[in-house]
């Protein structure tokens, strides 16, 4: 019969639906996308998942674990190589700030910029490697920055781990995401996130020392972080009040016992003649 028909062919249509949704997990559903979720909830200390791994930029296979080693924090850059302005503009941020500070990825810290694009590989990769490397003007640092490409869920695991939301718009056919670079400590951990898309060089000195352990800058950044504290209202370190409290109040009492001792010193010269 006609209905019979009819409801073999619905039924059908609504099986290959499902079967075609379920073919591309790293894409969001027909209909508007929820712009709400692009965005970063902080995960201070999270760990990231370092067994994983990606294909860099020259095909290789790359565990995201051997991207880190001891002493020595990363930065990592999450977007997609094909992004037609958001990510070029905080990657530009990030190498515009970083041309300014004299530590170099491979030695000081290290750097990775990975896809959530699961469409995207190594050879898109290598191009915005090297673009991004003549940009930054430090040949050198290729050894310490990875582009790395890989599927849809690893991709998530990593983004979901440190807190980086992201989904796909399909009316505008690209991926909504927030601008920011997460600092992670040398074992793998969430230590700080810079937002925006201007990085200064002072910024990015202190979040890597801080995430270092200050292990990496010298007596300067240390000093400074123990004033100041990263203002994500402005994306940048500033003086923080409740620290500048609580040296200012050492200090007092330094100068107190300091002066107490003095005046028993000369209590007990006095004393003494």
């Amino acid at each position: 019969m006609a209905w019979r028909g009819t409801a073999a062919t619905c039924a059908a249509a609504a099986l290959a639906a499902v079967l075609l949704a379920a073919a591309s997990p790293g894409r969001a559903q027909d209909g508007p996308a929820d712009l709400t979720v692009a965005d970063i909830i902080e995960r201070p200390g999270a760990p990231l998942p370092l067994d994983l791994v990606f294909v860099g930029e020259d095909s290789a296979a790359v565990r995201l674990g051997d991207c880190f080693a001891p002493g020595r924090p990363v930065i990592l850059n999450l977007g997609y190589f094909a992004c037609p302005m958001l990510c070029g503009l905080v990657l530009n941020g990030m190498v515009d700030g970083l041309r300014d500070v004299d530590w170099t990825p491979g030695r000081e810290f290290g750097i990775v910029t990975l896809s959530i694009d699961e469409r995207e590989g190594p050879r898109l990769a290598g191009l915005k490697k090297q673009n991004a490397l003549e940009a930054y003007g430090r040949p050198e640092a290729a050894a310490g920055w990875r582009f790395l490409t890989g599927g849809a869920r690893d991709s998530r695991a990593v983004a979901d781990a440190v807190g980086f939301g992201y989904v796909w718009d399909e009316k505008t056919q690209k991926w909504m995401h927030p601008a920011a670079l997460v600092v992670c400590t040398p074992d793998g951990r969430v230590a700080r996130y810079l937002y925006g898309i201007e990085f200064d060089a002072q910024t990015l000195r202190l979040a890597l020392s801080e995430a270092s352990g200050g292990r990496i800058g010298g007596t300067r950044e240390k000093l400074l972080l123990l004033c100041y504290d990263y203002d994500s209202s402005v994306g940048r370190y500033g003086p923080s009040a409740r620290r500048l409290m609580k040296i200012g109040g050492f200090v007092t009492v330094l100068a107190i016992a300091g002066w107490l001792a003095l005046l028993w010193r000369r209590d007990r010269r006095r004393k003494s003649t």
